[in-house]
């Protein structure tokens, strides 16, 4: 096992992750898969009727107009960026209190929320391109290292072997960036609709070709450290008035939030929930 789950750093973050392990072992076993194999698998995490609700709001933007743009968008695939700002019912997977107990105890306090798009991968989809997570801005730190992120892939639509279902290479989040995967490691992800992976945002992975006729539809969440820049820009993405309408743990997500201790992330002086106007 390369790195130990933290909850923060310091003796008392280190104490408060091994209160909650003894108090959930359920949580303490998907930490130990993670540690181990890099994700876990929450089976039955949405209901059908939050599954419907969230692909209710998604359709106008699903309409099979806009594909993706390269290999690794996915030409046979649609992509829904800056979800908070057109489908409410995804906040919901954003701050799932099971997910979000994992994100804790592997992220550090104040960790942000880095993406959250839509995935609707047709037909004749290809596979992605292998990567990991946590590197988008390039960053210096090689592995073998601790994860900077964490990721979540939710199933709007069940995983199959053939509808295009994640492809894992297990352990690789303990790998050296030279090492790639065999043929022999990758693993699909194959789970019902409602279930999410979780995975250690240094874990290589991609999506699967689609070789059947219909759609697979994925939301996937991905957190951040929170000295590191978020992949997409949440603040403009989710403006303050649309950002009203949110939880204040969602607000902090998005960037709606400091450092504390201390005040990084302040606007003119002032915490940036200042921006948000009070909902009536």
């Amino acid at each position: 096992m390369l790195f130990e789950p933290t909850a923060g750093s310091g003796k008392n973050s280190a104490d408060l992750l091994a209160a909650r392990r003894a108090a959930d072992p359920q949580l303490a076993a998907r930490l130990d898969q993670i540690a181990e194999h890099g994700y876990c698998v929450i089976e039955g995490a949405f209901t059908p009727e939050q599954v419907q609700r969230a692909k209710t709001e998604l359709s106008p933007w699903l309409q099979g107009e806009l594909m993706g743009r390269n290999n690794f968008e996915g030409e046979h695939s649609e992509r829904v960026y800056a979800l908070l700002a057109k489908a409410p019912a995804i906040a919901e997977m954003i701050e799932h209190a099971e997910v979000l107990a994992i994100v804790d105890a592997l992220l550090t306090p104040n960790y942000l929320l880095s993406a959250a798009l839509a995935i609707n991968v047709h037909p004749g989809e290809t596979p992605q391109p292998f990567h990991i997570d946590d590197n988008a801005g390039g960053t210096s730190s090689p592995k073998p290292r601790e994860p900077l992120g964490v990721s979540a892939i939710w199933a709007l639509d069940e995983f199959t072997r053939t509808n295009g279902a994640t492809e894992i290479v297990p352990g690789s989040h303990l790998w050296a960036d030279d090492r790639q995967p065999k043929s022999h490691e990758i693993e699909q992800v194959l789970m019902p609709a409602g279930s999410a992976l979780v995975f250690a945002g240094n874990l290589i992975h991609r999506g699967g070709a689609n070789r059947s006729d219909g759609l697979r539809l994925a939301i996937t969440p991905q957190y951040c450290m929170p000295w590191l820049r978020q992949i997409e820009n949440m603040v403009l993405a989710v403006p303050p008035e649309t950002a009203a309408q949110y939880s204040e743990r969602v607000q902090g997500l998005l960037g709606y939030s400091i450092v504390e201790p201390g005040f990084m992330g302040y606007v003119d002086g002032r915490h940036p929930r200042a921006l948000i106007p009070a909902v009536p």
